[in-house]
């Protein structure tokens, strides 16, 4: 009886968290959008503007897989854009501090 309980416990953590483990898009998205943001307001030299305007791109790329989703790889592939364009605003940043 306590292992079927147990198991049953484990199978409901599982369903229920499953979807959150899933489809994160709009987290890392709105991540993305905050780290350029963060980017833009600091000292913009002809460098850091070429990876802004790169994370720019990929933002907007990991919008459209996100909208036009129809599998978890397309999920998989709006987030994977997303945290790339994180890392250009984030190298952005760095070099904008002597």
């Amino acid at each position: 009886m306590r292992i079927f309980v147990a198991l049953a416990l484990t199978a409901a953590v599982v369903l229920v968290g499953s979807p959150s483990w899933a489809y994160n898009c709009p987290v890392v998205i709105k991540q993305a959008e905050d780290t350029i943001k963060k980017a833009e307001a600091g000292k913009v030299s002809p460098e850091t503007r070429q990876l802004i305007d790169e994370a720019k791109k990929l933002l907007a790329e990991a919008k459209a897989h996100h909208e036009n989703a129809k599998t978890k790889r397309d999920h998989g592939d709006s987030v994977r854009k997303a945290k790339t364009a994180i890392a250009y605003a984030e190298e952005a940043i760095i070099l904008q501090n002597p």
